[in-house]
């Protein structure tokens, strides 16, 4: 799989709807083979603060849904890396154990460095 152009998402607002789509584009291309890299950037760290929800889990989990803590979990036993802006790690007050298991602490300059030629780049 190394081979195969991957798939790199930007999370730029602390906005869960964008999150929460973010991952199901992370989640299909996972399910399709391609590997994924999902980065929150700033102000977006802070809907990983637990417990992680955001407004429309409610909605989700009535129409059978996965909540938005739930989606980060499967995403994660899908492989998709997530990475925490260590500058909105900072503005959110949040240390790298305060987010759970599933994702990392990361800057966007070693994200973009991680982006191969062949690959897409999205930004939510």
């Amino acid at each position: 799989m190394p081979d195969m152009p991957g798939l790199n998402l930007i999370v730029a607002s602390a906005d869960g709807s964008r999150l929460y789509a973010a991952l199901e584009t992370a989640m299909a291309a996972a399910a399709l083979g391609e590997p994924v890299r999902l980065f929150l950037q700033g102000e977006a760290v802070a809907l990983l603060r637990a417990p992680i929800g955001f407004a429309g889990d409610a909605a989700r989990v009535a129409a059978g849904q996965p909540d938005l803590a739930q989606m980060i979990a499967e995403a994660a036993a899908m492989n998709v890396v997530l990475i925490a802006c260590q500058s909105g790690m900072a503005l959110a007050s949040l240390m790298a154990g305060d987010m759970g298991p599933h994702i990392r602490a990361g800057g966007l300059v070693g994200f973009l460095a991680g982006v191969r030629p062949d690959d897409r780049l999205i930004v939510y």
